[in-house]
C-alpha cells in the first residue's frame, strides 16, 4: 500500500510540475518504499569507486535500446525482468556490484532479486543514469563518451535535462 502511495505522489509531483529537488525527492521515496532492503550508494560514491583500484561490477538494467544509447563505461547490461543471472553465476557472492536504470527503480528491483540470489554486497544507484548525466558525468556508446541517454518515456524522461534527450543512437550513416 505505502508503495502506491509513493507512487501516486511522485506522479502528481511529476505532472503539477514541481522543482525537480522536490520531484527527484518523490522518486528516491518511492523506491525506498518499494525496496527497503536494497542499499543505496550516490553518484558521488561510484564516481570516487570508479576511480579507484577496486571497481564494482556495473549492471545496466534497461532495455537493448536504452543501453545502446549509451551507458556507464564497463557496464554490463541485464534483462530488467529477468528473475535468474546465469551470467552472474561464475562470481564470488561477496562481489561488489552496483546497479543502475534511468531513474533506480527497475535497478532497485534487480538489485533485490541479486540479494535473494544470494549476493551480498549489492547497491542501487540513486538517481541512476539520469542523475549521473545530468551532473554532467561520463556515458559511453562503445568507445566514445557522449552526451545523450534515452529518455525512457515522456513522463520518466522529464527527470533527465532536456539536452541529454535522446531515444536512439545515430544511424551508421549519419554519424559519417
Amino acid at each position: 500500500m505505502r508503495s502506491l502511495a509513493a507512487s501516486a505522489l511522485f506522479l502528481i509531483t511529476l505532472q503539477v510540475g514541481c522543482t525537480d529537488d522536490l520531484t527527484w525527492r518523490a522518486v528516491d521515496r518511492m523506491i525506498q518504499s518499494s525496496f527497503p532492503e536494497v542499499p543505496t550508494v550516490t553518484t558521488d560514491s561510484l564516481a570516487e569507486r570508479l576511480a579507484g583500484s577496486s571497481r564494482p561490477l556495473l549492471l545496466d538494467a534497461r532495455s537493448p535500446e536504452e543501453y545502446a544509447v549509451s551507458h556507464l563505461r564497463g557496464a554490463r547490461r541485464v534483462d530488467p525482468e529477468a528473475t535468474q543471472f546465469p551470467a552472474l553465476d561464475t562470481l564470488s557472492r561477496d562481489t561488489t556490484i552496483v546497479v543502475y536504470c534511468s531513474v533506480g527503480y527497475r535497478s532497485a528491483r534487480v538489485a533485490s532479486r541479486l540479494r535473494a540470489h544470494g549476493f551480498e554486497n549489492v547497491a542501487n544507484l540513486k538517481g541512476s543514469i539520469f542523475r549521473w548525466a545530468n551532473e554532467g558525468r561520463p556515458v559511453v556508446r562503445g568507445d566514445s563518451t557522449v552526451r545523450a541517454v534515452h529518455p525512457y518515456d515522456g513522463t520518466w524522461g522529464t527527470l533527465l535535462d532536456e539536452p541529454l534527450r535522446t531515444s536512439s543512437p545515430p544511424s551508421a550513416e549519419g554519424s559519417r
